[in-house]
């Protein structure tokens, strides 16, 4: 299960805001008290202490707009229905499964271009905007899908619903950034991975229900809960916040933008945020290989799918219940040292399943990449909003995201393309695009500043 799919997301995960921790990954528990002269060095006010960095006192400290925003998105989650049910929806009206399949694709590319679009959008319009133009946008064209008459229509519509409902996830994670102080972002990133992911757990059975009541319950229920996210940020999300100006890695200022570049391309012209985007794409492609290439191994080795079942339920349950514990000890670990574990764990996850096509090992590999994702997924996924200049903040993380949808389309096509060529080699395979991606990210990750550029809670109010 990841939250970063959607998304993760992500859910499967998939999100989400700047890096934090004590040591490396965290600035410090308050701004700097003293300043810089000369070569006197000012004091940087301690970090929490041990006991104090935790779910409840994150809470206490969030501001009560990224509360809302944690609730909105965990709403949302609650009726993500359409890329579930949407194949059903389009045989059930009579479509043949090529083309509920075709359709299913084109859901997907709208994801990808979607998270484009609203890391831009959060730049230029702010991260509220984007967010009301989400929800309220998707809510109609959700709908709309239940009346469109032809199949050239639908696609289009389809698409749209895509896109345009995944402009809230880069605003969704810059306002966290915003909002919260920085050596609680890594916690408060899980707990929106959390929401991701439970909302993503309860989607498929509250859409089950609906579907017996009938296909327009099913498609007014996710507009309506688009609606209800859409009325909690236009009540409780700042129209402004207080923008720091940010400082980058190596305790240095963000990197600047390159002359005559801007947007998009100024952000993959910085090259070692862009080996980080590298990383993310290999390994999303790896990551996904348990939705398409596991159950085909299981089944080849003439296991029963029980197994298959097994080792995906063992996954989402240590994500759900372990990933805020484990980050109340890694968001005081430095970032290198996490990601080195969260992204290099995936490697050897699936290097374990080629040992043999035993039961034992796809649970044992199953264990391995699943701490993979609950130790280094709410840094990894935080990074983004902390890597480049301020300006372009909805974008950095728009590019991850819209990366790691990529990633996560792709792989499962060519993972069984590689299983079917090279049978059981493919874990090998795996497990070594899965290492690359572990050294081009710790070459494209910068350590954060211990130091100043802590984002203040918002200064104007929610209107």
């Amino acid at each position: 299960m990841t939250a970063v799919i959607e998304g993760q997301e992500p859910t499967g995960t998939t999100g989400t805001t700047g890096t934090t921790g004590t040591t490396g990954t965290a600035g410090p528990a308050g701004p700097a008290t003293g300043t810089t002269t000369g070569t006197t060095t000012g004091t940087a006010a301690p970090p929490p202490r041990r006991g104090d960095d935790g779910v409840l006192v994150t809470l206490r400290e969030t501001p009560r707009a990224a509360k809302a925003l944690l609730l909105g998105v965990f709403v949302n989650k609650l009726a993500a229905f359409i890329q579930i049910y949407l194949v059903l929806f389009l045989t059930n009206r009579g479509f043949s499964p090529t083309q509920a399949g075709l359709a299913l694709g084109v859901y997907g590319a709208g994801a990808v271009v979607g998270s484009l679009v609203g890391g831009s959008l959060s730049d230029r319009l702010g991260p509220r905007a984007a967010t009301l133009i989400s929800m309220t946008g998707s809510a109609v064209l959700i709908v709309s899908i239940l009346y469109l008459p032809t199949y050239p229509l639908l696609l289009g519509a389809i698409f749209l619903v895509s896109t345009v409902g995944q402009f809230y996830r880069p605003a969704a994670q810059v306002l966290l950034t915003e909002l919260t102080p920085k050596h609680r972002l890594v916690m408060i990133t899980a707990m929106y991975r959390l929401g991701l992911n439970l909302g993503m757990t309860a989607a498929p059975l509250i859409g089950a229900a609906l579907l017996s009541v009938s296909y327009n319950a099913l498609f007014w229920g996710e507009a309506a809960a688009a609606l209800a996210f859409a009325v909690i940020a236009s009540l409780a999300l700042p129209r402004h916040t207080a923008r720091p100006r940010p400082e980058a890695a190596d305790g240095a200022s963000a990197e600047p933008e390159p002359a005559g570049r801007s947007g998009y391309l100024a952000v993959f012209a910085d090259r070692r945020y862009s080996l980080y985007l590298v990383a993310v794409l290999l390994t999303s492609i790896v990551y996904c290989q348990y939705t398409a290439t596991l159950p085909l191994d299981v089944a080849a080795a003439g296991l029963s799918l029980w197994w298959y079942g097994a080792a995906v339920s063992l996954n989402g349950l240590i994500v759900i219940t372990c990933e805020l514990a484990m980050t109340k000890i890694v968001q005081r670990w430095p970032i290198r040292l996490t990601a080195l574990l969260g992204l290099g764990l995936v490697s050897v996850g699936y290097a374990i399943y080629a040992i043999s096509p035993l039961p034992v090992w796809f649970m044992v590999g199953t264990l391995v990449w699943t701490l993979s994702e609950i130790i280094g997924g709410p840094t990894v996924f935080a990074y983004p909003a902390m890597a480049g200049p301020e300006r372009l903040r909805g974008r950095y993380i728009g590019a991850m995201q819209s990366v790691f949808g990529l990633g996560t389309a792709l792989g499962p096509v060519l993972g069984t393309l590689v299983w079917f060529q090279v049978g059981r080699s493919v874990w090998l395979w795996a497990a070594a695009v899965a290492a690359v991606a572990t050294v081009a990210g710790l070459a494209g990750m910068r350590t954060p500043a211990s130091g100043a550029g802590e984002p203040q809670p918002a200064a104007a109010s929610a209107g």
